[in-house]
Order: structure tokens, then sequence, then C-alpha cells
């Protein structure tokens, strides 16, 4: 499929699933407007690389999408440097574990603003840019962890089943107009994010990493495989297809059958 002339805002987007799915846009022609911290040089020209000569427009806007004020700015940004948005993806996302009871209060703030409060942000900002075209897909990347829970994960638990309750009502909230709203959950994808967990269990038992990988898997994911960033880019290209027009307000496991058992 072609995405050339539309233009697409994906968070937490400079490493991990967020830059496979940029990679993804940008190869279907989307322009592509990445988002994360630092110097984001390098990627910039990985994704430009990506889309060729022929290929759309990157760019990058370093919003804290904890901060409400700057993704108004980033918003302001893809307005005035793109003619606006059409693809939203959300996402930006952190973890921390820790029992209930000894959970840090700032970090489960800080949880809820970054993988919640902002995927509710950039929707109510980017959605009257897209009623104004007619046209306009949103999707979240929630988790299986917004279907089913696991210990030790309050704050990313809670803030991706909200995430997918308000995908539910941004897709109701749409259903008579080309704009779709949709989640996509994942299972385990061998991130930055992940690997931290990966490395904190090695760390706690023999030091093998590799061996911590699969027992990681085994717990939870039956293909004994890591879901791969380019397969969920494929995934957000087909909801932004016409084929995927009247999926609305669904949560789309990803997940080498966790949620099967």
């Amino acid at each position: 499929m072609s995405l050339h002339g539309k233009t697409a805002l994906v968070t937490g987007s400079t490493s991990g699933i967020g830059l496979g799915i940029a990679l993804s846009l940008a190869k279907s022609g989307a322009n592509v407007i990445l988002n994360g911290f630092g110097d984001a040089s390098a990627v910039v020209a990985e994704v430009a690389a990506v889309a060729g000569k022929d290929g759309g427009k990157v760019g990058h806007h370093p919003a804290d999408v904890s901060k409400v004020e700057q993704i108004a700015d980033m918003v302001a940004y893809a307005e005035r440097e793109f003619g606006g948005i059409d693809i939203l993806v959300n996402n930006a996302g952190i973890q921390y574990v820790s029992p209930v009871e000894e959970f840090p209060v700032e970090r489960w703030d800080s949880i809820i603003s970054i993988n919640l409060s902002s995927v509710f942000h950039s929707t109510r900002l980017s959605l009257p840019g897209m009623r104004a075209k007619g046209w306009g897909r949103i999707i979240n990347i929630a988790s299986t962890h917004g279907l089913v829970g696991s210990t030790g994960k309050a704050a990313y638990v809670a803030a991706k089943h909200g995430v997918i309750g308000l995908t539910k009502v941004v897709g109701l909230e749409t259903a008579t107009t080309q704009i779709t709203c949709n989640a996509i959950c994942p299972g385990w994808v061998l991130t930055p994010l992940v690997q931290q967990q990966i490395d904190t269990r090695a760390a706690a038992a023999d030091g093998d990493v590799e061996k911590a990988k699969r027992e990681l898997l085994a717990e939870k994911q039956p293909s004994l495989e890591f879901v791969t960033p380019p397969q969920l880019g494929e995934l957000v290209l087909f909801l932004c297809s016409e084929a995927g027009s009247q999926v609305r307000g669904a949560a789309w496991n990803i997940d080498g059958g966790w949620l099967a058992q």
C-alpha cells in the first residue's frame, strides 16, 4: 500500500517498537515525525534512507510526552511543518516493577502520565485536524498487559488497561467518520525496555542472559519467540489501509499465543 501524502507522528520512536513502526511507515511513503529525547540526527537519517529519494519527509520533535504543553507544541509543529497529522501512533512508554505496597508514588505518576495521559492528550489534540481532513488513523500501542495482569507491574498494567478503554471510546466517537482508533497489544518484544528486565533477571540468577530470555518467553509466550518491531509495523500498515477501515475500537493482540492460554 502507499501512504504518499499522509503524515504519521509516532511517539517514542527513536528506538525499539516505535522506530520499527516509523520505518514501516516511511517505506510506504508517509511523511514521518519521530519523537524522543536527545540527538536524533542518526535516527532521522536512518528513516530518511528507508524512505528513499522519492519518499516522504522526515522530521523530529523532542517533546517530553509527560508534559501537556510539549505535546501541544509537537502537534503544532506537525501542523506547521507537515500540514497536520493523518496517522497518530501513540507508542511512548516506560516501565517499573515493584509490589504495590512498595511501589514508589513518583514512579506510579510518571508511568500513568507517559503511558496513558499522553495518549489522551495526543489524541484530543490531533482529532480536530483529522476531522477537518475527513480521514485519520489513531493507533495506540498497548500491550497484552492491557488485557491481563502480571505481578509487580501495577502502574503499567493499569495504564495499558486504560489505553484500551480510551481506544474503545474514541473508536465509538469516530464510528461514523473515516477516522479509526485501535490498539495493538504486543506480547514480549525484544526492546531496550524488555532487555532491562532480562538483564535484571540474569543478574539475580547465574548471569546467563540467553537463559534468562528463554525463561522469560517460556513463562508467557508459547511460540518461544519474540514479536518483532517490523511485524508490528506491518500491522500498523494494515490498520491504515482500506482493508482495516472497519476495524474500530479493537484491541489486537500479537503475542505468540500468550492470550490463547
